[in-house]
């Protein structure tokens, strides 16, 4: 309302001052109750209708023009376009809150299916900073999940194309599918062949109800009792290897394609080895953090701010990824920020 009386002030007095009376300047105070209507409430908007319409009133007697018929005009406009602006505003905040309560319950959804960090098993110990995005496209689909099987400690990495609930449903399909062939198939091929179908029948199944199908990118590590670790990418950013000079990303060879795209492969999915020795720490970020951009168009420099956290404690270099990337962005997120530090036991 503040900014309104303000706008109001020169308009009236260059009306006031103007000798020319052809040209009148106080028509322009119509269109004031627009600022409100787009970013305040209802009763801020109805109030600057109600002023707009006492200020043209006294103007139009201080400087009354030639006709009432053209007294008429003016007013019926100042009154239609108050009205119009209260009833946007009216339909805008209705919205907002709408959006706000479904925003809240995805959250909250996506919360519930995600493990609680840390997680530690007989192989590693899992920490680090989830943040979700939360627009007006809702929430993201970054997932993790860590299993202890019989045949070692699984993780995954993954991250479900576009937004919302569709996003969430997708996310929910695969978490279900890898907590329970982590524990019953023995090869971490055969392991990301079972989410791959899982996302397939997902998709099938979307495709009746009239949602998008989806995709997701992931990346499957297995840790045993040997010095190396097992991983299957199919697209996801590769882990850094903490503490290592000069910082690099893990080599896993070619990335396969994400979960429910193998049938547009040729190639079938491949297991990558890497070394990851007791002490050693990795880090994965989500795409929300690698292809990260500053308000300059700069992408985030993650490898040369690993690079200058190698002293600091690995549990706390998640926390400063995120804060950094935070500020990088100047906190518009168009992504969930994920940055999971995993340790390798002894």
């Amino acid at each position: 309302m503040a900014y309104v009386v303000t706008a109001t002030v020169p308009i009236v007095l260059l009306e006031l001052m103007a000798d020319d009376r052809t040209v009148r300047l106080f028509p322009l105070l119509i269109l004031l109750p627009a600022f409100p209507a787009a970013v305040g409430t209802v009763r801020q908007t109805a109030w600057a209708v109600a002023w707009v319409l006492v200020v043209i009133t006294a103007v139009l007697i201080r400087r009354p023009l030639p006709s009432s018929y053209d007294y008429g005009i003016v007013m019926l406009l100042a009154l239609v376009l108050g009205v119009l602006c209260v009833v946007t505003c009216h339909w805008r905040v209705r919205r907002e809150r709408e959006l706000l309560r479904t925003r809240s319950a995805a959250v909250a959804l996506q919360r519930q299916m995600l493990r609680p960090l840390p997680v530690l098993t007989d192989r590693v110990v899992v920490d680090g900073a989830y943040q979700p995005v939360e627009t007006d496209r809702l929430v993201g689909g970054d997932v993790y999940e860590v299993v202890a099987s019989p045949y070692g400690t699984r993780l995954l990495f993954g991250d479900v194309q576009g937004k919302g609930l569709p996003a969430i449903g997708a996310a929910f399909a695969v978490l279900s599918a890898f907590r329970e062939a982590a524990q019953r198939e023995p090869t971490l091929t055969a392991l990301v062949d079972d989410l791959e179908r899982a996302v397939v029948r997902h998709n099938a199944f979307a495709q009746q109800t009239g949602e998008p199908e989806q995709f997701v990118t992931a990346l499957v590590l297995g840790v045993d009792t040997s010095a190396e670790t097992q991983a299957v990418n199919c697209g996801y950013p590769p882990p850094y290897l903490l503490k290592a000079r000069p910082v690099m990303p893990v080599e896993l060879g070619e990335p396969g394609v994400p979960l429910g795209l193998a049938d547009l492969s040729p190639r079938p999915r491949t297991v990558s080895w890497f070394p990851f020795p007791a002490g050693a720490t990795l880090i994965s970020c989500s795409d929300g953090v690698t292809e990260a951009r500053g308000v300059t168009g700069a992408p985030y420099p993650l490898e040369e701010r690993l690079a200058d956290w190698t002293d600091i404690s690995p549990w706390e270099v998640a926390d400063h990824l995120t804060e950094d990337v935070g500020r990088h962005t100047a906190g518009e997120h168009r992504d969930d920020i994920a940055a999971l530090v995993v340790r390798r036991t002894g």
